[in-house]
């Protein structure tokens, strides 16, 4: 019965999503208030409703309801609760059913808390939300329904996706989600103010949060999958270049993008179309990204479907909210023209500049990921486009990216003077070149990537401190110090946000520098040497999870004749999927991962065992931790969650006939 309840309650959320789409719209148009303000109540109950039926298919799988298919194909009564919570989420149509959770969610607090934004920009928001809405409804409900009941219930179910059954995993989806959800907000308020035909510095003040909230989710939700990657596919890697890991990247940099780009027009009102078109295309490329894991189009160890049909359906809302949206953006240019006036020299020049790098990035990625597609439609060619390609196309630019972010925060607004900015950043140069130097003597020639690498992240954190530091004012070291404190949220935030990306330069450039690896068949009390470590495989034992049987290693490992840690690596065997899975063993820390993997048995005798030193693996995630820090903080300032400045307009109403 509950299932039913909520097959119904998402029906009902689909008929408020339609109605929330039409009536606030017309309201808007005409000026009548009444029908402007059944967009606050609509927002709310779409969200309930929706909660409530996301609710129940919960249920189903937490009480293993193996009435219901997508608990038959996706569940098993053996597994962990964790994986049966995830297991909502963890295939295609739960996936979609969370989708339109988070939707909703953030259209009512759109609701909740707009009270600052003018009403009919309001009202609009919120159809444009709904709009989003009512095709994912209608797709959910049409072609990938949730709640289907199974003729003749099974004893048990199929289990999840083995590679699923991961904590890292578990969260992965719901934070991507979030934040490819979130750039709908932004795509909304684009759309709105196109409607509207104004675009101005407070519209830029009241996207702004929306953005850095699902900048913030997706930094999460990218770090977590690629933690994943580390340490579940036993591949040893953060990023592959994957084109489900490429969907997730491409908004992300065209969300950062666009923060940057929406300061310009809050500041001084220039950049409005470029920051309008950015808005579009974000949220866009999270559609793009939804088809790429949905359709089968691109085969990726993340892709839950493969389905060409629901592929098409995707595409044909891809194609219609972001033609539409374009269309609406040709028509409405003559609203969008510049005000501000700024010199060559001057933070609007920087910003324009980090704008045209992140969007020169995003579309090396987007043509690496698809090009293998269009080259099998239009030439017949079988082509595979991998991590060479990425890495020599992308790179290049997010060097650039890094040298240009500390004068970037420190020029001016509208003229500046660079050599003032240079003699500033003298200390993040010095530190550079220290870390150099460092780099250099500790690669004895090895690789110029790992000395280059960790100057280039040493530049960034040095900007970053350099940046906060110039904005207390002049005076005593101590009162400084005392003006330090008290800076806004936002000015901490972006400081922890740029030294994070420092951060994570550094934990790569060392690890795709310096790492050491030994590959070989081991039989048990057999020794090796990796580095200055000693690695022993002790034992081999079979033994048993909650849902799966396990092949594992006990490994010693020892510096200088001291042991320092066992290790546990293990080959596991999921007999219900029929899928092994690899979990490495990793004695973590600060400035190195010592990891080993054992693999499959040999014929001869023996363990096929991998093992690994990664320097500085911790400081990619550590710096990730960092970015979406600094976006928590920035989201905390006051200024920034009620947009200041904003004021409600109040026109003159009319009544309707």
């Amino acid at each position: 019965m509950l299932i039913e309840l909520g097959h119904f309650a998402l029906i009902l959320a689909f008929a408020t999503a339609i109605v929330q789409m039409v009536v606030p719209l017309i309201g808007a148009q005409k000026g009548w208030r009444g029908w402007m303000g059944v967009a606050e109540p609509a927002a709310t109950a779409q969200f309930a409703l929706t909660a409530f039926a996301f609710g129940a298919l919960t249920v189903a799988f937490v009480t293993s309801d193996f009435s219901v298919a997508l608990v038959v194909a996706n569940s098993h009564s053996l597994k962990p609760m964790l994986y049966k919570v995830s297991g909502v989420w963890g295939n295609h149509e739960g996936s979609l059913l969370l989708w339109l959770l988070i939707l909703s969610g953030f259209g009512a607090s759109a609701a909740w808390f707009g009270g600052n934004l003018p009403e009919r920009l309001r009202a609009r928001v919120l159809a444009v939300q709904a709009s989003i809405g009512v095709a994912f409804y209608a797709f959910l409900l049409f072609t990938s329904n949730p709640f289907l009941r199974m003729a003749v219930p099974p004893f048990d179910g199929q289990d999840l996706n083995p590679l699923l059954q991961d904590p890292g995993l578990a969260f992965h989806p719901p934070f991507l989600y979030l934040g490819y959800v979130g750039l709908s907000m932004s795509f909304s308020f684009a759309v709105a103010a196109l409607i509207e035909g104004r675009v101005d510095a407070a519209w830029a003040r009241w996207v702004r949060p929306w953005t850095l909230a699902a900048w913030l989710f997706l930094t999460v939700g990218i770090a977590l999958g690629s933690w994943w990657a580390y340490y579940e596919l036993g591949w040893g890697g953060f990023w592959f270049w994957d084109p489900v890991e490429n969907a997730s990247f491409m908004p992300w940099l065209l969300a950062a993008a666009l923060l940057h780009s929406a300061i310009v027009t809050e500041k001084r009102e220039a950049l409005k179309s470029w920051t309008v078109l950015l808005a579009i295309l974000a949220f866009s490329f999270s559609l793009l990204g939804t088809f790429i894991v949905r359709s089968g189009v691109l085969t990726s160890v993340h892709a839950f479907a493969n389905d060409p049909e629901r592929g098409i359906f995707i595409l044909m809302i891809l194609a219609v909210f972001t033609g539409g949206a374009l269309t609406l953006y040709a028509a409405r240019a003559h609203a969008m023209e510049a005000k501000g006036v700024f010199g060559l020299v001057s933070r609007e020049s920087a910003l324009v500049a980090n704008n045209v790098l992140l969007a020169v990035a995003a579309m090396v990625v987007f043509v690496g990921t698809l090009w293998p597609l269009v080259a099998e439609m239009a030439f017949g060619r079988v082509l595979s486009v991998g991590p060479p390609f990425f890495d020599a196309a992308f790179t290049p630019f997010f060097v650039a990216l890094a040298l240009l972010l500390p004068f970037g925060t420190l020029l001016a607004w509208k003229r500046a003077t660079g050599v003032r900015v240079l003699r500033q950043l003298w200390p993040a140069a010095a530190l550079a070149g220290a870390l150099l130097l460092l780099g250099y003597a500790l690669g004895s020639g090895r690789s110029a990537l790992g000395p280059l690498g960790l100057a280039l992240g040493g530049w960034v954190i040095g900007g970053a401190g350099i940046d906060l530091w110039s904005r207390s004012g002049r005076g005593t070291t101590r009162a400084r110090l005392a003006r330090l404190r008290r800076l806004p949220r936002a000015d901490w935030g972006r400081g922890l946000a740029h030294g994070g990306l420092g951060v994570t330069i550094i934990g790569i450039a060392g690890l795709l520098a310096w790492q050491q690896e030994d590959i070989r068949v081991a039989e048990i009390g057999d020794s090796w040497s990796l580095g200055r470590y000693e690695i022993t495989l002790d034992a081999v034992r079979e033994t048993r999870g909650p849902n799966y049987v396990t092949t594992m290693g006990d490994m010693t490992l020892r510096a200088s004749g001291a042991e320092i840690a066992t290790l546990h690596p293990e080959k596991r065997f999921y007999p219900v999927a029929g899928m092994p899975t690899t979990e490495a063993g990793i004695d973590g820390g600060i400035w190195r991962d010592l990891y080993v993997v054992i693999g499959d048995p040999q014929e001869g005798g023996g363990w096929a065992v991998r093992s690994h030193v990664k320097p500085m693996a911790a400081w990619i995630w550590g710096g990730s931790i960092l970015m979406a820090l600094g976006g928590v903080v920035s989201l905390s300032d006051r200024r920034m969650r009620v947009a200041a400045g904003a004021r409600r307009a109040s026109p003159a109403p009319v009544a309707a006939e």
